[in-house]
């Protein structure tokens, strides 16, 4: 079995868990991670009754990693005492980067090496000595009955990734045990180096290989907006699984014996299967090969085969029971609570003059900088400066619980998988799009058929045909899931007349010229155009139309500098056809040219 072991140039990279009773799951947890290529992966185990610690004691037999007893104080938690064992454990002390994770988490690595050997290349290469990982919180996607197949190719539906009661963090970093106490989360620095000048020396990157703010080398456990990242790895956390899979962890328990843990109100939270993530199946083969090997070994072939038969053969007899009746409903309807409804425990209260008491002068001195410099950008992916409200990327596929709310008389979804977090706030206040949903009938009074570019899931659109008599809408988005989304909420609405209402994703720009949109123009004649989305319509090509029907165009704006580009670039190619602004307009959201007399 040495040939399963990895080495690397960084040294040891070791990994550090906690478990109880996860012997169904332990080898394909083990495999992935030595698929991701930890040199060494040391286990903490209390009270076991399925098995988990024989399975470990015999990997560790075949030289693949490392076995050891939890025993628990009196008055100490489970996972607090397995990390005061590690700080002096020598297998903790000779490594050279260690990450603490739990039995439910998965490291998936999409950075183009898919292992951890590149992903600390890279960070040494930026100088840094420590990547902080974020969730991503991994749900049921559906599936009630308990199966052999692999935990990371079962569920391959997860919570959105701005979601930001999944942004817990893991941390992978490099460790010294003089200067570091280990923590579930991410390490602390120890209190007698903080005023030395050792936090100068700590540079973190995020799970995108952006670096940290300095505020977390001393506090916090979450990602935020500005050091959310997962372009080089996440944490896959499958907290619940199926149904079945769940009631297992009933069975025996949580390994912090948090009473009443998995209620459906934990489902509920957890039970997140909103978009598409497949990050994990990265590591399907390679996984897959380690665990065949590792199945090879007799003693751990009969370990294995006997927890699945013994937690099989339990489940078989509590599903004939009505508790099991109860809890699997109660679980399939907590599934349905629309993501924007879940409530997660509210976090201990922020006492800001608590935090200052605490610091030390090092993070004082940090906290005092200038925001500029303490503060990353925001991550890419939030309020797109061109006031998009939809996601980049768009997957509709798979059933989730939603929460309807009147916008303009309009019900609208808040639809994690479709609009970014800012439009879900303003959805659910019922303002979706509101300063031009009030304006849009003075922009086009006299303008009896509209064009729409970039008109997303047509939300003006339908509010322009509700409130005006005799006027015809066409709304036109190059992103196909966005106009069937569309047509969707018209019909929900009672507005599927396509007469008055239509939709198009057709192709604006054939070889390279705008043929689509000079016939959409020519064929659907418009007397007004609105160009919602102006990538898709920029002023170059716009030169390029002829339209001579057209009496009237209508730019929203979010900002006076967005309007002051608009203007720059779209009123020499307007003026050039005919078309003169009116000034008046612009303080409603949206730049008006009309067709001179």
């Amino acid at each position: 079995m040495q040939h399963l072991k990895n080495h690397s140039k960084h040294g040891e990279i070791l990994a550090v868990s906690m478990m109880k009773d996860e012997a169904p799951f332990l080898l394909e947890w083990f495999a992935h991670h030595l698929a991701v290529g930890f040199t060494n992966i040391l286990v903490y185990t209390n009270d076991c009754s399925d098995g988990t610690d024989t399975m470990l004691m015999r990997l560790e037999e075949l030289g693949l990693g490392h076995h050891r007893r939890n025993d628990i104080p009196e008055g100490i938690k489970p996972q607090p005492s397995a990390l005061n064992y590690a700080q002096a454990e020598p297998v903790v002390r000779a490594a050279d980067w260690v990450l603490v994770f739990d039995a439910d988490e998965f490291l998936c690595i999409r950075h183009p090496s898919h292992s951890v050997e590149g992903l600390i290349d890279d960070a040494v290469a930026q100088d840094a000595n420590g990547i902080v990982i974020t969730w991503r919180i991994f749900g049921s996607a559906g599936v009630v009955d308990w199966s052999r197949d692999p935990v990371t190719e079962q569920y391959t539906r997860a919570a959105p990734p701005l979601w930001n009661k999944g942004w817990g963090v893991k941390t992978l970093f490099k460790f010294d045990h003089r200067y570091w106490k280990l923590g579930i989360h991410r390490p602390s620095i120890k209190n007698k180096w903080l005023e030395t000048d050792f936090p100068d020396s700590v540079k973190w990157l995020n799970g995108s290989g952006r670096p940290m703010e300095d505020y977390f080398k001393f506090r916090g456990w979450r990602s935020i907006r500005r050091t959310l990242g997962y372009d080089w790895c996440q944490m896959n956390h499958y907290a619940v699984k199926s149904v079945d899979s769940y009631a297992v962890r009933k069975f025996r328990g949580n390994v912090n014996n948090k009473k009443d843990k998995y209620n459906a109100d934990y489902w509920s939270l957890q039970d997140r299967n909103e978009v598409e993530d497949q990050t994990a199946l990265i590591h399907a083969e390679k996984r897959a090969k380690i665990m065949a090997e590792l199945l090879k070994d007799p003693v751990l072939n009969e370990l294995h085969f006997k927890a699945l038969e013994r937690v099989e053969a339990r489940l078989d007899e509590y599903r004939q029971t009505e508790a099991y009746i109860q809890l699997r409903d109660s679980l399939v309807e907590a599934g349905q609570v629309p993501i924007t409804q879940v409530e997660a425990k509210p976090p201990q209260a922020r006492d800001p003059a608590k935090i200052a008491a605490l610091m030390s002068r090092v993070e004082k001195e940090t906290a005092d900088k200038p925001i500029e410099e303490r503060r990353n950008e925001t991550v890419a992916g939030w309020a797109a400066a061109d006031g998009d409200p939809y996601l980049e990327d768009i997957d509709i596929s798979g059933e989730i619980g939603l929460e309807w709310v009147a916008n303009h008389d309009i019900d609208l979804p808040a639809d994690p998988r479709v609009f970014s977090p800012e439009s879900l706030d303003v959805i659910l206040l019922g303002r979706f799009e509101r300063r031009h949903a009030r304006n849009i009938a003075g922009y086009l009074e006299g303008c009896p058929r509209v064009l729409e570019i970039g008109g997303g899931v047509g939300f003006i659109g339908m509010r322009t045909v509700k409130i005006s008599e005799g006027l015809t809408y066409m709304v036109h988005d190059s992103r196909k899931a966005l106009i069937d989304y569309g047509k969707s909420l018209a019909e929900r609405a009672g507005l599927g007349d396509t007469s008055r209402l239509k939709f198009t994703d057709g192709p604006l720009i054939i070889d390279g010229k705008p043929i689509g949109l000079q016939a959409y123009i020519s064929d659907f004649n418009p007397t007004a155009l609105r160009l919602a989305r102006t990538a898709d319509v920029p002023a170059e090509t716009l030169a390029q139309i002829e339209m001579p029907n057209v009496a009237r165009v209508v730019i929203p704006v979010v900002s006076d500098e967005q309007a002051e580009d608009y203007r720059a670039a779209y009123t020499p190619v307007l003026e050039a056809k005919g078309f003169r602004e009116d000034a008046e307009r612009a303080t409603s959201g949206s730049l008006q040219f009309d067709r001179s007399e």
